[in-house]
């Protein structure tokens, strides 16, 4: 047993597809839900970070998404590949929690589309030049000016209307609606070759 990883999983593991693993999985394989967890348990839970806010609830709802998938395995290969499925399952179930807990929220339409583009006919290349473009509007998002961004975030993030923004900053709607249209138009000429 490596102390870091674990112990030794069975060689065809590495490289099985999603579908084989979930095979697996179905039949009791403990070390098939495991290397499902090594590709997708860290995309999962930055994402429930991201919507959620904080590690406990983030950790928690990632637990609670691959125990799901160990008891019930409700993905299906013809909706999409195993990331798309994880990423709207963790999405929705994010956002429900956020729901329960009696904040408003909704999220701006453009996300749809980014999760559209995920595909499970994507060859390695496709893939690969997808989390290039999603590293580069990471980067462009980074170059954009605090207050900026903050907007971008709250409305992305927490779905937020801009007035909602302005009364949670203290600033003016004119402002907020001045951050986002500049904050939106940075990131479109920086983004441009992308759109």
């Amino acid at each position: 047993m490596d102390s870091k990883t674990g112990p030794a999983q069975p060689a065809w593991i590495l490289d099985a597809t999603d579908s084989a693993l979930l095979e697996a999985m179905q039949v009791g394989q403990v070390e098939a839900l495991q290397e499902i967890y090594r590709r997708y348990g860290r995309f999962v839970y930055s994402l429930a970070l991201r919507i959620l806010g904080t590690a406990e609830e983030a950790e928690d709802l990632t637990q609670d998404i691959f125990l799901k998938l160990w008891q019930k395995n409700s993905y299906r290969a013809d909706r999409g590949s195993l990331g798309t499925y994880l990423t709207l399952v963790t999405r929705s179930r994010a956002i429900d929690r956020v729901r329960s807990s009696g904040a408003r929220y909704r999220l701006m339409r453009r996300w749809d589309t980014a999760s559209a583009a995920v595909s499970p006919d994507n060859t390695p290349l496709e893939q690969a030049t997808l989390g290039e473009q999603s590293q580069r509007v990471r980067e462009a998002l980074e170059e954009l000016a605090q207050p900026e961004k903050e907007v971008l975030e709250i409305a992305y993030y927490e779905g937020l209307s801009q007035s909602q923004i302005a009364r949670r900053l203290d600033i003016p709607l004119g402002t907020v609606k001045s951050r986002s249209r500049q904050a939106l138009r940075k990131l479109r000429f920086k983004l441009q070759d992308l759109l």
